[in-house]
């Protein structure tokens, strides 16, 4: 599903895609409730009735909000987040 720039889902109003790959589509947003920009993932319809696939999707979310709050952390800015380029340490984080 591509989404046009002022489209609006739920809070969030599309600005622009800026990325797309097998496991969907990537938006520019910006949350008019919270004032700021985000990224919008939209899963291909094929991917969103699989229970295993969305499932998936959301397990790789939480473990990428992590990682991105531990970059923060540290200074680091990443562009590109996705299991492969993120890792897991012994401590869980």
């Amino acid at each position: 599903m591509t989404l046009s720039a002022g489209t609006t889902v739920g809070p969030y109003e599309i600005l622009a895609l800026i990325g797309a790959g097998g496991m969907g589509e990537v938006y520019r947003a910006r949350d008019a409730k919270l004032e700021r920009h985000v990224a919008i993932k939209v899963l291909p319809q094929t991917l969103a009735r699989n229970p295993d696939r969305l499932a998936r999707f959301e397990r790789e979310a939480k473990v990428l909000a992590e990682a991105l709050e531990a970059a923060h952390e540290k200074g680091v800015t990443h562009r590109d987040l996705k299991p492969p380029t993120s890792k897991l340490r012994r401590t869980g984080r």
